[in-house]
C-alpha cells in the first residue's frame, strides 16, 4: 500500500506520509537514518550496534521507486530504499 501524499519538512525534520486508510505517519529524519534498510546499515544493526547519527541530519531528497522511497540524507547517505510497508511499520 503506497501513500496518497508525501511531505517532507526540513525545518521540523519530519517525513509525513498520508495512507489510503486515513492514517498519517510522522517520521523523524534522524530515526529514518538510523533505520536505513540498506545492506550495510542492516548488517550493522544485526550485530547489535546502533548507528551513530547526528540528530541534525535531514532528508534532502525523496526519490520514489515504485515499491518504496529512496531517501537522500544531508550526511550523504543515500543507499537505502525504504519499502512502503517498512515505512508504515516504522510509525507503529
Amino acid at each position: 500500500m503506497s501513500p496518497l501524499a508525501i511531505g517532507n519538512s526540513r525545518s521540523e525534520q519530519r517525513l509525513r506520509l498520508t495512507w489510503p486508510d486515513g492514517r498519517e505517519s510522522l517520521l523523524d529524519h534522524a530515526e529514518l537514518r538510523r533505520q536505513c534498510p540498506c545492506s550495510q546499515c542492516r548488517a550493522f544493526r544485526l550485530r547489535g550496534l546502533t548507528p551513530m547519527v547526528d540528530e541534525r541530519v535531514r532528508v534532502i531528497e525523496l526519490n520514489p521507486q515504485g515499491y518504496g522511497l529512496q531517501l537522500v540524507f544531508s550526511d550523504g547517505h543515500q543507499r537505502g530504499i525504504y519499502p512502503w510497508a517498512y515505512l508504515a511499520q516504522l510509525d507503529s
